[in-house]
């Protein structure tokens, strides 16, 4: 009989606190099933017969690792708001004879039923809905996938093990509280710690720091390389400087203010700030995780849709031509045979060649200082300082883009591909060249596109100056065009000259726009889902912790009201007070998040360079549409949530 007296009491307690228990419960729901259709998907047997499907496969697993980790932060900081408000309750068992032990096991079966019920709906949800997230996959990859439906166990097992571990964690650090806590300090609950905040200076300094040089990375890095190494870093940073500012920066903003005595003793400024004073040290980690959580929202959401959309540039940008043919170390008479032998295939697979081009030129990797290049040391844990010399003849240069040029044996021309601006001179293996003209554009083959490095194309006089800087004995050759056939002869095609040059014992490869295509969608197409169902876990975490903070804010607020009414203030300035203050902490995430993309946005674009997506203005487009569609929803969420808010405040 006590047992169920146990088990009723539970269950009357979560009926009590339902505003609380029911979003955190969608929340545990809605998490659980994306963990088990993530996994479900990347562990599905039919991605592995598709063209990229390891690719994908590697994405979608990371996808994976990034739930599990966000749900065991984002459980336990949302369960800090639940167990804040049961205190003052928990402390009234204490005083009304019931032990800690007593307390104790309330929650543990209240964690069992809420857990219980996630886990079943959780999982019954993602059986479900596993399907349809596997058709939208198949559809934004744009062609069939070998799909094979059926109820993963081994999926089910984890989500399973993965979510009871973290309910477990968050019922023992539960039980810590209680068991540490005395019970005065139980009844006291959410006005334990009202003493005004005190100014920490020394955080607002990290703050700045942090945050600043974070800034600053984003904005002088040049690099696509450099980029992808200190992004990380970058990203980190601005974490860190975000919730030392949102914590200690507003309040030390907030008492500047105080101190300005004009300013301060006004009736509104005065009511404002004092109230904004203990408002933000409450909300400050919480207005830090929504910038946070909304910065991710947007970048995430900005650089999917924008990958997806400019797919088909980012496919003509690495791939200049329909098909080519690379092949390295080989001589002037090899090159004309191995001509020869495409034009041969090309006429047997009636492909009409249009627009052919090739060249000859050598490329290998420097040590860059400067504008002095150096032999590449193979043992050398640097990465960033390495760039692509690619040395042309200028007879070749000539022929491949009708030119007349000339040089002298110590002239040459350049063109810089992702690399610092380099003037006058440069030196390239002790040897230095004066650099006649800096070249606008230059035709060279896409797989210079896919390389991370910086790339300097240098045109010389000749093959003799070439070879004696080139660590190489003979140049390799290019040769592409473009066809008007149809992809499966385009396909056909490019293997079949893969299969020549194999036969033929040449070091190279052959490529084609159709070819890769599948390829491109299993990439572009994976990070677009994974963009979308990462967005949305994220956007409901932001709702939660929003919903969260006003709940935690009314209960607060609602002491504040009545003090102010015994204090002579009309309801009409209590509530126009409170609304501006709710106003301007409730948006201050949002504007945060807008400013971190602004400064973040130059090495995204960097980074964004190296998935083959250059068209700047296509992302600005839908970086802006993303921020305004956020903005909107947003401000929904606040409207929405500050009804509840304004239901407790009065």
């Amino acid at each position: 009989m006590r047992r169920f007296f146990y088990s009723k009491l539970a269950l009357s307690n979560m009926n009590k606190h339902r505003k609380t228990y029911i979003p955190y419960i969608l929340s545990n729901i809605f998490i659980i099933a994306m963990f088990y259709m993530m996994h479900f998907i990347s562990s599905n047997p039919g991605l592995k017969e598709m063209s990229g499907g390891e690719a994908l496969i590697t994405m979608l697993t990371l996808g994976n690792y990034v739930i599990g980790i966000f749900s065991v932060i984002f459980l336990f900081y949302t369960n800090s708001f639940l167990i804040k408000r049961r205190k003052k309750e928990f402390g009234l068992f204490n005083v009304l004879g019931m032990e800690k032990k007593h307390v104790a096991k309330v929650i543990s079966i209240e964690t069992f039923f809420a857990s219980a019920l996630s886990l079943l709906l959780g999982l019954t949800s993602g059986i479900v809905l596993s399907k349809l997230m596997f058709l939208l996959l198949s559809n934004i990859l744009q062609f069939n996938i070998q799909f094979t439906y059926f109820i993963s166990v081994l999926s089910i097992v984890y989500s399973v093990l993965l979510f009871s571990g973290i309910f477990i964690l968050i019922l023992l650090n539960n039980l810590r509280h209680i068991h540490l806590a005395k019970p005065i300090e139980l009844l006291r609950g959410g006005q334990v710690g009202e003493k005004e905040p005190k100014t920490k200076w020394l955080l607002v300094v990290i703050g700045l720091i942090t945050l600043g040089y974070g800034y600053y990375i984003a904005l002088v890095t040049e690099s696509p390389l450099t980029a992808m190494v200190k992004f990380f870093l970058a990203v980190v940073l601005v974490i860190i400087g975000t919730y030392a500012l949102f914590t200690a920066g507003t309040i030390a903003l907030l008492k500047l203010l105080r101190k300005n005595k004009k300013f301060y003793y006004q009736t509104k400024h005065f009511i404002s700030v004092s109230g904004m004073i203990y408002r933000m040290k409450q909300n400050a980690a919480g207005l830090a995780s929504i910038c946070i959580l909304s910065t991710m929202v947007l970048i995430m959401l900005s650089t999917t849709v924008s990958l997806y959309i400019g797919m088909e540039d980012s496919l003509e940008h690495r791939y200049p031509k329909e098909i080519s043919v690379s092949a390295f170390d080989v001589s002037l008479e090899e090159a004309e045979s191995i001509e020869k032998n495409i034009v041969d295939e090309a006429d047997e697979h009636n492909v009409e060649m249009i627009n052919p081009i090739h060249y000859r030129s050598v490329e290998f990797p420097m040590t860059q200082q400067g504008n002095s290049f150096s032999a590449h040391d193979p043992e050398s844990q640097s990465f960033t300082d390495i760039s692509i010399i690619e040395a042309m003849p200028l007879d070749e240069y000539n022929q491949l883009e009708k030119q007349s040029a000339t040089l002298d044996d110590d002239e040459v021309l350049l063109y810089t591909f992702r690399g610092d601006p380099i003037e006058d001179t440069i030196t390239i293996a002790d040897q230095e060249f004066k650099i006649k003209d800096q070249l606008d554009d230059l035709t060279f083959d896409g797989m210079a596109v896919a390389m991370l490095t910086n790339r300097y194309f240098v045109i010389m006089k000749d093959e003799n100056i070439i070879n004696e800087i080139s660590p190489k004995e003979d140049l390799s050759y290019y040769y592409g065009f473009d066809t008007e056939a149809d992809s499966e002869t385009e396909i056909a095609l490019t293997l079949s000259l893969s299969q020549l040059l194999k036969e033929q014992s040449i070091e190279g490869y052959a490529e084609g726009k159709e070819e890769a295509r599948e390829s491109f969608y299993s990439l572009y197409g994976g990070l677009f889902f994974l963009g979308i169902f990462l967005g949305a876990l994220f956007i409901m975490a932001t709702v939660l912790i929003m919903y969260y903070k006003q709940i935690s804010e009314g209960y607060d607020d609602k002491k504040r009201f009545e003090i102010m009414q015994n204090v002579g203030l009309s309801k009409e300035e209590i509530k126009k007070s409170i609304h501006g203050q709710v106003l301007i902490v409730f948006f201050m995430p949002l504007v945060g998040a807008v400013i971190h993309i602004a400064f973040a946005f130059k090495v995204i674009t960097k980074l964004l360079a190296l998935l083959n997506m250059t068209n700047v203005s296509l992302f600005v487009l839908w970086t802006v549409i993303t921020v305004l569609v956020f903005a909107v929803f947003y401000a929904i969420v606040y409207l929405v949530t500050a009804r509840e808010y304004y239901k407790i405040v009065s």
